[in-house]
């Protein structure tokens, strides 16, 4: 049972920090590769066994079936012909290998007669120096998985989630992978959940940003609020986020729940812990878009309210120039017998009496906070 104490320590390298890649990006294929098989390898009682020669998928099938062990290809972004052959030789669903060469597809867990066929979406934050209308903010891509008595198949997109550093980790714990195929299935779940926790938390950071920009105090103290692209376009990164981790918490919980054959029981109850870790997850995700939504609403209305601020002034200042303006145009006409005409200190007098009008609409209008 040593084994089992250290799975989380084998599986899991240290967190990154906030706002750092969460996935290594590595080309989309090798140049020296001629097909899409990144790495293909038996391992026997938790050792990679060496050869020669690069194994190809039917020569490690062969070694697998006359000596045992299990055979761990993986494989980026495959054409239908590429993947054919592989199909064949492990005896693949074709519904499944449709939807592994095809891509685009929702987190999910389907049982074939001899193999599961799991998919994942990765999630890589995207450096920023300052989130604008247009930032992206996360990437996605996707890892699917096939899981058999004696193979595992990795199939990914995308220009990130790069699975060789964990291969590399597994590699140094024979315990863990004499266990089988199902040990790197709980690897890669593992290792997928772990990317959200860190994008989750470089996120926060973002939102806290756009929280702080929205409500800190701009001209006389009132909030300044900020450019509402840039929450729209925030809240629809946290739904990419979402889509990514919402429909996984199912599969999770039936590899951590229901008994299946291919998944050994020593393994299984470690799906727990990263079920337990995907709902954490998903809630902050939940909680970012409930917060985006008041966030957003909040700043419109700050900008409801600037834009009354605005129209009171624009009305208050009219108020006190139609005073004169009405004066104006009542000695503008031309009356041959109007009042204080001929009279020497009219002029005075009426422009005292205008300036004095102005005056106390200004004060009444500034005391009632209307300028």
């Amino acid at each position: 049972m040593s084994m089992i104490r250290d799975l989380r320590a084998a599986v899991r390298p240290t967190r990154p920090a906030p706002r750092k890649d969460t996935g290594t990006y590595d080309t989309t294929r090798d140049p020296a590769t001629p097909s899409a098989v990144v790495d293909c390898a038996v391992y026997r009682d938790g050792a990679r066994v060496q050869t020669d020669a690069p194994l190809g998928p039917h020569e490690a099938m062969r070694l697998v079936r006359r000596d045992g062990g299990f055979v761990w290809i993986g494989l980026h972004e495959p054409t239908q012909e590429e993947f054919a052959g592989i199909a064949r030789e492990f005896g693949l669903h074709p519904l499944a290998v449709e939807d592994a060469v095809q891509a685009h597809q929702r987190p999910k867990l389907e049982r074939y007669d001899d193999s599961l066929f799991t998919v994942f979406k990765t999630i890589h934050y995207v450096d920023h120096d300052r989130l604008t209308a247009n930032s992206e903010v996360v990437e996605t891509g996707e890892v699917m998985c096939f899981t058999g008595r004696d193979f595992f198949i990795t199939v990914r997109h995308g220009g990130q989630g790069s699975l060789r550093s964990l291969r590399h980790r597994l590699q140094e714990d024979p315990e863990l992978l004499a266990r089988g195929p199902s040990a790197v299935l709980h690897a890669i779940a593992d290792h997928v959940v772990d990317g959200y926790i860190a994008v989750a938390d470089a996120l926060q950071d973002d939102i806290d940003e756009v929280e702080t920009e929205v409500f800190s105090p701009g001209r006389k103290g009132t909030p300044r609020g900020t450019d509402a692209g840039r929450i729209y376009q925030l809240k629809r990164e946290i739904l990419e986020f979402k889509r990514a981790v919402s429909p996984l918490l199912r599969p999770m919980q039936l590899l951590s729940e229901r008994p299946m054959r291919l998944i050994d029981p020593d393994i299984q109850k470690y799906f727990r812990d990263v079920a337990d870790h995907l709902a954490r997850v998903q809630e902050q995700v939940v909680g970012f878009d409930e917060l985006l939504n008041s966030i957003l609403q909040a700043n419109l209305a700050q900008a409801s309210v600037a834009q009354n601020e605005d129209m009171r002034k624009i009305t208050s200042w009219a108020a006190i120039i139609a005073v004169p303006t009405m004066v104006c145009g009542v000695y503008g006409m031309n009356f041959e017998h109007m009042p204080e005409l001929h009279w020497r200190y009219g002029y005075p007098v009426i422009m005292s009496i205008t300036v004095a009008i102005c005056l106390g609409i200004h004060r009444t209008l500034k005391r009632n906070g209307w300028l």
